[in-house]
C-alpha cells in the first residue's frame, strides 16, 4: 500500500527517464516516447512534441477543452507560483512547467523540493500548524492522504466546492477522487498517479525449469494466491531455487484485495479483524514457510542485484516498479522479464495529490495550475514521458496508455493490464498510521521468512508494536 523503507519517487525519477520502452520506443533512446497505436493517436504525439498541453485522443480533447473556471489569463500581473514536492515528480523533466508558463507567461513556476517524503511531511505539517511557510501547491503522498483528510481539511481548497468540481471529479477514478474526501465531501487533492499491480515475471527462468511461461496461462494459473503459490512450489521442486522475491511481495498487494486493509470502515486502526490483513498474512506465511521466497529485503542492494541475476524468477509490481526493475535488471536481460495480471484481483501501491492550501499567496493561480498539471492531456504525457500511471481514467482510455506495450519486458500489453486493475479498484479505508502499520507487519513477516519464527507469534509481536503507535 505505501512504501515505507525508501521514497518511491525518488527511486522513479532516477529511472524514469532511461528506462521503460513503450511499443515503438529505440533501447537507445534516452527518454521514453509515446507509442504509435493508432493514425490518431500519431496525430496526436506530433502535436504534443510541440506542446504537452495538446490531447493525444478524442477522450483527452474534451478533458483538456473544459479549462480550469480559475484559468489565470494569459496576461495579467506577474506570478511567481512555488509548488512543494518529494522525491522527483516528473512535471519539470516532463516540459509541462515550460508548457504552462508558455501558454500563461505572466507566470513563473518554482519547484521546492525535498528528497525524502517523510521529511517533507513533517515540514509540511509544521507549516500547516504555524499557518505560514507553505507553498502555493502541496504535494500529498499515499501514506499522508488520511491524516490530510482528517486533521488538515480545512486548511485546504476543497476542489469538490469549486464550480468545476464535479467535471474534475469525472475524469479521475473514483478510489483516486474518494482517498482525498473527507466524509464531509471535502477533496483536498487532486491525484496526480496511481500505482495499480501486476505480477512481473522471468519467462526465461521459467521455461528452463520446465514450466509454463507465457502470459496467457501463467494469468490463469495464477489468478488466485494460492494457485501462485503452488506454481511457486513447482518451481522450487524444479530449480532448487527462490521463486518469489519476498514474502512481502504477497502481502503487500494482497492486503489490499479486502474488503478492509489496516483500518475499519470508520477509518480506525483495526488491524486484527481486518479480512485484508488476515488473508494476506496467511497466504505471506504460507509462502516463507514453503521456502518458495529469496528472504530479501525489498529495495536493499542484494534484492537490486537480483533482478539481473535471476536470484528469484517473480515479484508483484506497480506500475512504477517497471522503470526500477528495468534500471537494476539493465539492458542485458531486456526482453527475458515480462508481465502477468496480479493474483487475487486489482491492487495499487503509490500515488500523490496536489492540494493547494488556503494560507499560499496565489490560490486562484495555484488552484489553476493544480488543475492542469493533473488533468488528463497532463497525465498522458506523464505516462508516456516519465511512465507514471495515470489516476485519471480519462487518461488512462487514451490509447497513448490503454495501447502501450513494452519492448523490455517482452513486448508486455502494460497500458492494458495495469488499466484492467486500476479500473477494478475498490478503495479501502485509510487510516493516518498506516504506512508504521505496514512497516511493523513487514518486519514480523520477515522474521517469519528468515528466522522460522511462527507466524501466530509474529503476528501477535506486530500487533503489539503497532498498539504502541496508535495508542
Amino acid at each position: 500500500m505505501f512504501m515505507a523503507r525508501r521514497n518511491r519517487r525518488a527511486l522513479v525519477g532516477v529511472v524514469a527517464v532511461a528506462a521503460l520502452a513503450v511499443a515503438g520506443c529505440s533501447s537507445k533512446a534516452k527518454t521514453a516516447a509515446a507509442p504509435t497505436t493508432s493514425a490518431a493517436s500519431s496525430t496526436a504525439a506530433a502535436a504534443a512534441s510541440s506542446a504537452p498541453v495538446a490531447a493525444t485522443s478524442a477522450a483527452a480533447t474534451t478533458a483538456a477543452s473544459s479549462a480550469p473556471a480559475s484559468s489565470p489569463a494569459a496576461g495579467g500581473a506577474p506570478q511567481t507560483i512555488t509548488i512543494g514536492l518529494f522525491g522527483t515528480f516528473g512535471f519539470k523533466e516532463a516540459g509541462l512547467y515550460d508548457a504552462y508558463m508558455k501558454l500563461h507567461p505572466n507566470i513563473t513556476i518554482k519547484e521546492d523540493d525535498v528528497e525524502q517524503s517523510s521529511d517533507y511531511y513533517k515540514a509540511l505539517q509544521t507549516h500547516l500548524a504555524a499557518g505560514s511557510g507553505l507553498d502555493d501547491i502541496q504535494a500529498i503522498e499515499i501514506g499522508f492522504v488520511a491524516d490530510v483528510t482528517a486533521n488538515h481539511a480545512d486548511q485546504f481548497v476543497d476542489f469538490n466546492s469549486l464550480p468545476e468540481g464535479a467535471q474534475l471529479k469525472s475524469t479521475f477514478y473514483p478510489w483516486k477522487w474518494a482517498m482525498a474526501t473527507t466524509s464531509d465531501n471535502k477533496t483536498v487533492g487532486l491525484g496526480t498517479d496511481a500505482g495499480p499491480e501486476a505480477m512481473c515475471y522471468r519467462p526465461d527462468l521459467l521455461k528452463a525449469a520446465g514450466l509454463p511461461s507465457d502470459r496467457a496461462t501463467l494469468d490463469a494459473s495464477w489468478s488466485t494466491w494460492q494457485g501462485f503459490i503452488n506454481f511457486g512450489k513447482q518451481y522450487v521442486a524444479k530449480t532448487h531455487k527462490p521463486f518469489l522475491d519476498s514474502a512481502a511481495s504477497i502481502f503487500n498487494a494482497a492486503v489490499t484485495q479486502g474488503t478492509e486493509g489496516y483500518d475499519n470502515s470508520s477509518g480506525k486502526p483495526d488491524v486484527k479483524n481486518s479480512d485484508g490483513v488476515t488473508t494476506a498474512w496467511s497466504l505471506a506465511t504460507s509462502a516463507a514457510q514453503a521456502k518458495i521466497t529469496a528472504g530479501l529485503s525489498q529495495f536493499s542492494t542484494p534484492w537490486n542485484q537480483a533482478f539481473a541475476n535471476g536470484a528469484f524468477a517473480a515479484i508483484s509490481c506497480p506500475s512504477w516498479m517497471l522503470g526500477y526493475i528495468t534500471s537494476e535488471a539493465g539492458q542485458a536481460v531486456s526482453g527475458d522479464w515480462d508481465v502477468a495480471s496480479l493474483p487475487g484481483g486489482a491492487a495499487n501501491w503509490g500515488g500523490s495529490w496536489l492540494g493547494v492550501p488556503k494560507a499560499g499567496k496565489n490560490q486562484a493561480a495555484a488552484e489553476a495550475l493544480a488543475e492542469w498539471l493533473t488533468a488528463p492531456a497532463q497525465q498522458i504525457t506523464m505516462w508516456t514521458s516519465q511512465q507514471h500511471f495515470p489516476s485519471s481514467s480519462t487518461a488512462a482510455q487514451d490509447p497513448a496508455v490503454a495501447a502501450a506495450t513494452s519492448d523490455y519486458f517482452n513486448k508486455a500489453p502494460i497500458g492494458q493490464i495495469f488499466g484492467d486493475s486500476a479500473s477494478k479498484l475498490k478503495q479501502q479505508p485509510i487510516g493516518p498510521y498506516d504506512t508504521q502499520i505496514q512497516s511493523d507487519i513487514d518486519t514480523s513477516l520477515t522474521n517469519v521468512e528468515t528466522k522460522g519464527e511462527a507466524p501466530a507469534k509474529a503476528f501477535n509481536e506486530a500487533l503489539a508494536n503497532i498498539a504502541q503507535v496508535v495508542g
